[in-house]
């Protein structure tokens, strides 16, 4: 019976370099896919503010399958479905060059995009009346005014929520496992098979999940502190 060591993995080229490859697709993944959520966030909630009940009824449909259907089925969706759909050669293409980790920043980004845009409208109703009215008084465009104006302060007074989905988001990263991308997770399934170290590879990863999340939060908690002291002046 093997002893308690997690020298034994972190002291190992093989195996640690396994959990360092796949650290990286992990931030690949919840990078891409924040990236991919905030866009596509800012832009629904740009198109819900938009005169026309048409687009504001799409984009509530858009949220409520994204807020609805698990997160795991959509990137099944993604990957098992509408990858197979796409034309042979283009199917070939993706799969050498990292269909797995494209499919889960795609499926991650579309699903967090809707908690994002419902985290922006939360911060924009919070913002003081008559400030779209003073902005187009002074001559800026619905998009200026959005930009310079609204946004900005939008942002501010959703920043713990966005924070919150943030982190949720870089843990969902997890579940791109599920269709096979090289992240944290699959490294350390890995690392457990050669190794036989269970308890110790699985630590490993909750140290790495933990000092990011962590870090994330700091990163939130400074932020906030920065609009505070911006908002005060």
């Amino acid at each position: 019976m093997q002893g308690f060591d997690v020298s034994a993995i972190l002291l190992n080229p093989q195996l640690a370099g396994m959990l360092v490859d796949g650290f990286w697709v992990t931030l690949i993944i919840a990078v891409g896919s924040w990236i991919l959520a905030m866009s596509l966030g800012i832009l629904l909630l740009v198109i819900r503010l938009m005169p026309g009940r048409i687009a504001e009824r799409a984009v509530r449909v858009y949220v409520s399958y994204h807020s609805n259907v698990p997160t795991l089925v959509q990137l099944m969706i993604w990957y098992f479905g509408i990858f197979s759909l796409l034309p042979s050669a283009f199917q070939n293409w993706l799969s050498e060059h990292y269909a797995e980790a494209t499919f889960a920043i795609i499926g991650l980004g579309l699903c967090q995009a809707a908690y994002f845009s419902e985290d922006l409208r939360s911060g924009l109703r919070s913002v003081v009346a008559g400030q779209e009215e003073a902005a187009r008084a002074l001559g800026h465009s619905y998009i200026g005014t959005m930009r310079y104006v609204l946004l900005p302060q939008a942002f501010s007074n959703a920043l713990p929520a966005l924070v919150n989905h943030t982190v949720s988001l870089f843990k969902n990263s997890t579940l791109a496992l599920a269709i096979g991308a090289a992240e944290l997770t699959h490294a350390v399934k890995e690392v457990e098979n050669q190794s036989f170290r269970t308890f110790e590879a699985f630590l490993i990863a909750t140290v790495v999940y933990l000092a990011c999340s962590l870090i994330l939060m700091g990163i939130g908690a400074w932020l906030g502190q920065r609009a505070k002291a911006v908002g005060a002046r």
